[in-house]
């Protein structure tokens, strides 16, 4: 592969935040996929985690875009955009058994280039056929208690070790545990593998491993404890969202017998940010 999975996701990572009017703001964290409509017309959808959206009562929120100047620095470009109409309706569309949210925005022309393909999501094949699993390292984009990683505005790149035994199928088990600390602003931030030289099962060749696993939804907190580990919804989730964007009637996957980790609470968008002085 010619590409880098993390610079191309750092690229299409982006804060989500509203002003709350109290000097605070719910921050949360998203990332553009280039999802074409049925008719092929192209479309940029944002991908967040449900409570993000949810807990923003406003009818708009800010999208953290970065615009690069002819310096080659960057600068920080926040926009406005609609996350419900004039009678407080959402506008984004819920997966109805995950924390998964999407909506279509209009981004800036060279955003809309940084949107990753859809075929980036991973499958449960992925993870067979990579042989993916406890122990394994993976990454997170995100914007932990509001913090970019420069005044550009840019992630906050991550890692943390799969925490969880097995990962896959997903209808059996819709998330997987993470070691990785969460803070309030984490949410919805995506979590992938990008490994220079993997061995597939039964091979002797090394190949890149590049793949999106699904994005970060939740903490695990137990008794008002803090466990630092982060909860991942797989990434067959999201694709379920984007096909409710243009068939509420699509089918989507009800986990059989399965409950979420006891004590696991929300893990961004729980308590606002407090803005810069």
């Amino acid at each position: 592969m010619v590409w880098d999975l993390s610079v191309e996701l750092i690229h299409a990572t982006v804060q989500v935040e509203q002003p709350l009017g109290d000097g605070t703001r719910t921050v949360g964290t998203g990332f553009l996929i280039n999802a074409p409509a049925p008719d092929g017309r192209p479309r940029t959808v944002l991908v967040t985690a449900g409570h993000v959206l949810q807990r923003m009562p406003n009818v708009q929120a800010k999208i953290g875009y970065r615009v690069e100047n002819p310096d080659h620095s960057w600068r920080y470009s926040p926009q406005k955009f609609d996350i419900r109409d004039s009678g407080g309706n959402p506008l984004w569309t819920q997966h109805p058994n995950r924390d998964v949210a999407v909506i279509e925005i209009t981004a800036p022309e060279k955003f809309a280039k940084a949107a990753i393909p859809l075929d980036w999501l991973a499958g449960d094949e992925t993870f067979t056929s990579y042989a993916v699993g406890a122990g394994d390292e993976m990454m997170a984009l995100g914007f932990p208690r509001g913090l970019a990683a420069n005044p550009a505005g840019f992630p906050i790149l991550r890692s943390g070790r799969v925490a969880s035994f097995p990962l896959a199928p997903s209808k059996a088990f819709p998330t997987f545990l993470l070691d990785f600390t969460v803070f309030p602003g984490n949410s919805g931030g995506p979590v992938f593998m990008a490994e220079g030289a993997r061995r597939r099962p039964g091979s002797s060749e090394a190949q890149e491993v590049q793949f999106i696993a699904g994005l970060l939804t939740q903490q695990v907190e137990l008794n008002n404890e803090r466990l630092e580990i982060g909860i991942v919804t797989h990434a067959r989730y999201i694709r379920e969202t984007l096909a409710l964007m243009d068939d509420p009637l699509a089918p989507v996957t009800v986990a059989e017998a399965y409950s979420e980790v006891g004590g696991a609470k929300a893990a961004s968008a729980l308590e606002a940010v407090s803005d810069d002085p």
